[in-house]
């Protein structure tokens, strides 16, 4: 028996997808955050946050609760405020669902409604009307969730060591949104000090900043920003995913109609991203997301096939490209390599003989790093003597594998995620290099812009 709700926050269910995961070699698993008392993983972080300022004297007996919100972390602070008795206010963006604003309410906070489409900065943005009424109101305490280290630190302390143990440490790559950042964070800095080779990827909007994209509005809740938290920190995240807002959806709703998992649309930017990395792994490997909140927070939201044609997000497969249907129409070539113990003298003359920007970095066949022009470029601009340096030194991280079979748009998104290229292998041999000129110059001659058919599954009748 749990003396209070708050002591049923974590240790939440680890689940394997099942449907979804079909063709795919490596194993998938999504923790089920929303199993939480509060319905997300936000629980987590709100009783941590009151919990530090009840210790540091921050939050007194009747004080007021006041922070900016897109909904759970909301909820979370309601719940606990509910419990502990303190008045709560919650300031959202106007892109919030209605099921979250109607949720808030009944755990009895007050809600204010801002505009989404203002600068980061302004009085008018979520962060600015908290920190408003933070001044205004007596005895008002701001968690302050995007700058509280309490928020990574609850992560590093429950959900990454719950983690490690659900997989008996067999977890090989875990992938996550960053919204705060919070959670990637602790989790990431726990299984990285467990495990170092455990790969972190972000999952991110398109529309974020984070990833380094051109800002614009996306609609995905609680995940993505236009700004970097100080609750973030990057240095853990390997790689990044970007998804769409029509590829999240679509994602969360075939979890709900092929897993039984009623899970938000962040889920579905989670999990859109972890299968899509899980296609380039072997069966040794196991995948870890997270499960951000329920489903039901967004029954009128993208379940809702109208609001979905309303907002053109109705996700449409186009026809499948893979990289043996590059490779076959571009047709063979030598892979220009070379070896870690070679000089950057070396390198420098195979480029220019090549008329190449980069090579990968080959040991036994295997790649090892990548050497790029820009590296040649400052080695010479530092005076140094290339053919005293080795490419070993001064190599940067391995080019991304794919297989014959991945398709042209996960080359695309790997190009776009800054690398300059990726190799093409078979059967663990390196075949080639594919770069962004390659993928411009098949995509111009197929010209791939061909009728689409819509892929969402229909419900069984």
């Amino acid at each position: 028996m749990h003396e209070s709700i708050l002591d049923a926050i974590g240790h939440t269910p680890l689940v394997l997808l099942q449907r979804l995961t079909q063709g795919l070699q490596a194993r998938v698993a999504v923790k089920i955050e929303s199993a939480n008392p509060g319905g997300s993983i936000k629980d987590r972080v709100a009783w941590a946050m009151i919990q530090d300022a009840e210790r540091k004297g921050l939050l007194a007996p009747g004080g007021t609760i006041i922070e900016a919100t897109a909904g759970n972390t909301g909820v979370g602070l309601a719940m606990v405020a509910a419990v502990r008795g303190y008045r709560c206010i919650c300031v959202l963006p106007d892109k919030m669902s209605q099921e979250k604003i109607a949720l808030l309410k009944a755990y009895g906070a007050e809600v204010v409604i801002t505009p989404t489409n203002v600068p980061p900065d302004s009085p008018e943005s979520y962060n600015g009307v908290a920190d408003r009424l933070a001044r205004e109101i007596p005895g008002a305490w701001r968690p302050n969730q995007f700058g509280n280290l309490s928020n990574p630190e609850i992560h590093y302390l429950t959900t990454g060591p719950e983690i490690w143990e659900q997989t008996k440490g067999k977890v090989t790559v875990f992938v996550a949104g960053v919204g705060t950042g919070g959670t990637i964070t602790g989790v990431a800095r726990y299984l990285k000090e467990r495990n170092p080779n455990i790969r972190v990827v972000g999952a991110d909007p398109e529309g974020s900043v984070l990833s380094g994209g051109t800002p614009k509005p996306w609609k995905v809740e609680g995940i993505g920003e236009d700004f970097v938290p100080k609750t973030f920190s990057s240095q853990y995240v390997d790689e990044w995913e970007r998804i769409s807002d029509a590829e999240s959806f679509h994602i969360a709703r075939q979890l709900a109609r092929r897993e039984g998992l009623l899970l938000g649309g962040s889920s579905g930017t989670n999990v859109a991203a972890a299968l899509r990395y899980a296609r380039r792994l072997g069966p040794e490997h196991l995948v870890v997301t997270i499960g951000c909140d329920t489903g039901r927070n967004y029954l009128s939201k993208f379940f809702d096939d109208n609001w979905l044609a309303e907002n053109q997000l109705t996700y449409r497969q186009t026809q499948r490209h893979s990289v043996a249907d590059l490779l076959q129409r571009r047709g063979p070539r030598q892979l220009a390599i070379i070896q870690p113990d070679a000089t950057a003298d070396e390198a420098i003359h195979l480029m220019e003989r090549l008329g190449v920007s980069q090579l990968p970095v080959l040991e036994q066949g295997r790649a090892i790093g990548s050497i790029q022009e820009i590296t040649l470029a400052r080695l010479l601009h530092d005076g140094r003597d290339p053919t005293q340096v080795t490419i070993r030194e001064v190599m940067a991280r391995p080019l991304p594998l794919v297989d014959l079979h991945t398709d042209l748009d996960e080359v695309y998104r790997l190009l776009l995620a800054g690398y300059s290229g990726v190799l093409a292998t078979d059967r663990d041999q390196v075949l080639d290099i594919i770069t962004r000129i390659d993928l411009i110059q098949y995509w111009d001659e197929t010209r791939t812009h061909s009728k689409t058919e819509p892929s969402e599954e229909a419900p069984s009748s």
